[in-house]
């Protein structure tokens, strides 16, 4: 998916020196977000399947082998994956 920057909250340690370090979302925060967004459409028995297997494929495959699919719910473009060029 995405790695958006995710707004870093104060605490009340502070940081430690030299942590230059940013949180980055999941990359299967969207299709999270699609699922929570299956719950409020209509029935959840017959809303929540699809976005949850997509959710359950993401979280199960290793990184760059996400699923395509489009989101049945969010308004963004469907991921897509980057070609690697065999030499």
């Amino acid at each position: 998916m995405s790695s958006r920057p995710v707004p870093r909250r104060e605490s009340p340690w502070g940081l430690p020196e030299g942590d230059t370090r940013q949180p980055q979302a999941h990359r299967c925060n969207d299709r999270a977000e699609d699922v929570i967004h299956a719950c409020f459409e209509g029935n959840p028995f017959k809303t929540v399947p699809g976005p949850f297997k997509l959710f359950w494929h993401c979280m199960r495959s290793k990184p760059g082998e996400e699923p395509t699919d489009p989101f049945f719910y969010l308004q963004l473009d469907p991921p897509k994956r980057e070609e690697t060029k065999l030499e």
